[in-house]
């Protein structure tokens, strides 16, 4: 069984401009420029319901996937993701969009959609420690999946 740290796992950002213009291998910024921690915020909304034709115990019935990852680490203004990130914080609406990019640890899946960013964070904490970066990346709709260009 093959084991795989989780700095492995490539998440990328790219400005969005329009639903139509997918980003260019070029556009794609990496988040992870002293980002040391990511977590799998996806929320999943379910139904339960007990039928007749069982035994009375409900079934559950995944009626909605909403993934999202949390970032959170230290902020560097000069790193083209962060600062793109930052750069959104009193944006509104469309204006908060982003294309998200996920690579497997073993480069033999991405998933890539539509993506909406909150929880921003570019400067935060006690005199005494470095500035905290974080924010939270939830994809708008389920990414399409995908085998890396080159996987």
């Amino acid at each position: 069984m093959a084991k795989h740290k989780n700095a492995l796992r490539g998440h990328f950002i790219a400005p969005f401009t329009s639903i139509d213009a997918k980003p260019s291998i070029d556009a794609w910024l990496e988040l992870a420029r002293w980002i040391s921690d990511v977590t799998d915020d996806t929320d999943e909304k379910v139904d339960e319901q007990a039928y007749y034709d069982s035994d009375g115990t409900e079934e559950t019935v995944v009626t909605g996937v909403k993934v999202a990852y949390s970032f959170e680490g230290l902020y560097d203004p000069e790193d083209k993701a962060q600062k793109h990130i930052a750069d959104l914080k009193l944006k509104l609406g469309n204006d908060r969009l982003v294309w998200h990019k996920v690579v497997s640890a073993d480069k033999k899946k991405e998933w890539v959609g539509l993506a909406t960013v909150t929880e921003i964070i570019a400067g935060s904490g006690a005199a005494s420690e470095y500035e905290k970066f974080g924010c939270k990346i939830s994809y708008n709709s389920i990414p399409e999946e995908s085998v890396p260009v080159g996987g």
